[in-house]
């Protein structure tokens, strides 16, 4: 059930409402500092203390003190972002602007979920292919992933990757599901693990 604002005092339901309004038409989150001149305050303490109710009531999905990260927890039943396309071959830059949603509200309902477009055949055997479309889930803590999980990495300075990941030691494996390509090896503190596999998403 969507939240209706009910349970909402005025000052957070005058600030949800035009949070909402504002993710509508710029299809991004505010700032605080947009926050607090829309609302006409001069401090951003108000403005986390709303946000923090927002959250606490179910309204809004956020991590604190990054406005940035909001999304509107009604509005993530309707569709899932598709953050750009992610190599499954070589390396490739991704995280483009989002251009579009991907409906999959009834399938799954996660929060953060995001979407990226499968470029490349290194994971065949894992039946990922090219073009198809991965649903990610944000690793907070890459620390606590098992081996043979399938991760989108990003390599600073070669780009992202879908890969099965492998810890030995301090070095991380990305290893493919394709015997044609070899594994990419790299330190532990070389790499950031954006997301781990939720499902594949082909249109047939």
């Amino acid at each position: 059930m969507k939240p209706s604002g009910d349970n909402l005092t005025q000052a957070q339901n005058e600030l949800y409402g035009w949070i909402k309004e504002y993710m509508k038409q710029f299809q991004h989150s505010p700032s605080i500092r947009q926050m607090m001149q829309a609302m006409g305050l001069k401090s951003p303490a108000p403005i986390q203390s709303r946000l923090k109710h927002l959250q606490e009531k179910g309204y809004i999905s956020w991590q604190e003190g990054k406005a940035r990260t909001m999304q509107v927890v009604d509005e993530l039943l309707e569709g899932i972002p598709i953050m750009g396309s992610v190599a499954a071959g070589g390396l490739i830059e991704t995280f483009s602007d989002v251009e579009e949603n991907l409906d999959i509200s009834d399938v799954l309902n996660k929060k953060n979920v995001f979407a990226l477009t499968v470029n490349g055949d290194s994971m065949i055997d894992a039946c990922i292919a090219d073009g198809d479309m991965v649903l990610m889930e944000p690793v907070a803590d890459s620390s606590f992933l098992k081996n043979g999980t399938i991760v989108s990495a990003m390599v600073p300075g070669l780009g992202t990757t879908l890969k099965y990941f492998v810890k030995r030691g301090g070095q991380i494996f990305l290893e493919a599901a394709n015997p044609n390509y070899e594994p990419i090896v790299v330190d532990l503190n070389q790499i950031s693990i954006q997301g781990k596999l939720l499902a594949v998403w082909r249109k047939v």
